[in-house]
């Protein structure tokens, strides 16, 4: 049974989505190689939490995205390029002193040895975030705030930025939060990635894979990871090619108190048996077979797929399937942003039923509007 959409406010005149966080312009290599071997290198955008807010605008949402950029001609392609989706870029603040952060990256899979990633966001303007200098009247506005680990790895200053808005507090929005642990940014720090850990049990929502929680906690196996998150309404835990595993139900944790509003809808839409406080639905979603063109900005499309379908009050098992779809959307283009499926198309994929879905297979091109959907499953 689907349950109500996140948040009560008028959709007409709300933002549905804020995400906050760095975004850096990125610089992609012109033909495979060592970085040293690059002859040249083109420009784009790259942000965990910019990369979510582009897909729901995308897709038809209203995102907003909170950050400090420099006052520098990176910042101004940032904020500009993130604005041409349709996100709102109102709230995003410049830092006169601190430039903007940017990174090199060859064009191998992240997931072998011979890919390397040069980050210059030492000193950035969004590590310089902090309670004092952000607008907190932005970024509680939505019915969903989108936060994610990589911000409290930044400096001393982000992580009290982050415990901050995943206290408890009246009105606070339905909190959602991607693990996303980046090993490289721990490194030397004051803080370590326990922390995530801590973040994660005060949010509403939260994304995390199997294998960072493994490398982050030393925590194996789903169910391990959920009796971690005792509090969190959902725990989505993605396990790569197994898909997800989710785990949703009442928490007696620490929650909003903003009754009746988004801090108590993460939940709803469970499919299966439940109901009791402290009762998980457990809802499995195998993942799609994709022909995959570059492995970036999944994770970050799963997230947006999965909160578009929790906006709308679809149920559990939809709301992984759209995550799923929106992934697919972007592994099979060779950037990390990409335009999703048109909806209709996108919830005729998410209704198959499991046998049907199970003989899907995305390639390249496969979000044309005209394409129904047994034209992309395999014989």
């Amino acid at each position: 049974m689907s349950g109500p959409a996140a948040g009560t406010a008028d959709a007409a005149t709300t933002t549905d989505v804020v995400c906050l966080g760095e975004s850096m312009v990125t610089f992609l290599p012109s033909q495979p190689g060592r970085l040293a071997d690059v002859p040249s290198f083109g420009r784009g955008i790259g942000g965990a939490e910019s990369n979510v807010a582009c897909a729901l605008a995308a897709a038809g949402h209203r995102a907003a995205w909170v950050g400090r950029v420099g006052a520098d001609g990176f910042g101004d392609h940032l904020v500009e390029t993130i604005a041409s989706y349709g996100v709102d870029t109102s709230a995003v603040r410049r830092d006169p002193v601190r430039p903007t952060g940017i990174y090199f990256r060859t064009a191998t899979d992240r997931g072998t040895d011979t890919h390397e990633v040069a980050y210059y966001r030492a000193g950035s303007a969004a590590s310089a975030m902090s309670p004092d200098n952000v607008p907190y009247e932005d970024l509680l506005a939505g019915r969903i705030l989108h936060l994610s680990g990589i911000t409290a790895a930044l400096s001393a200053d982000c992580l009290a930025l982050l415990r901050d808005l995943t206290a408890p507090r009246p009105g606070r929005p339905l909190v959602s939060f991607d693990v996303n642990h980046r090993p490289h940014l721990w490194r030397g720090g004051g803080a370590d990635a326990s922390v995530l850990l801590e973040l994660a049990r005060r949010a509403d929502l939260v994304f995390v894979g199997e294998d960072e929680a493994e490398e982050a906690w030393g925590i194996v196996g789903a169910e391990a990871i959920r009796a971690a998150l005792p509090e969190p309404a959902v725990v989505v835990v993605k396990r790569g090619s197994a898909g997800a595993t989710v785990f949703s139900g009442l928490r007696p944790g620490p929650r909003s108190s903003n009754a009746g509003g988004a801090g108590n809808a993460a939940g709803a839409g469970s499919s299966g048996a439940g109901g009791a406080e402290g009762a998980d639905t457990v809802t499995l979603v195998p993942a799609l077979r994709v022909d995959v063109v570059a492995a970036v900005g999944a994770g970050d499309a799963f997230a947006a797929g999965f909160l578009s379908a929790t906006l709308r009050g679809l149920p559990v098992r939809e709301r992984v399937r759209h995550g799923h779809l929106m992934a697919a959307a972007v592994l099979t283009v060779p950037g990390d942003l990409t335009d999703p499926p048109a909806r209709d198309h996108a919830d005729r994929l998410a209704a198959l039923d499991d046998d049907a879905w199970g003989r899907l297979r995305l390639g390249p091109g496969w979000t044309a509007a005209d394409r129904a959907p047994e034209e992309v499953r395999t014989p």
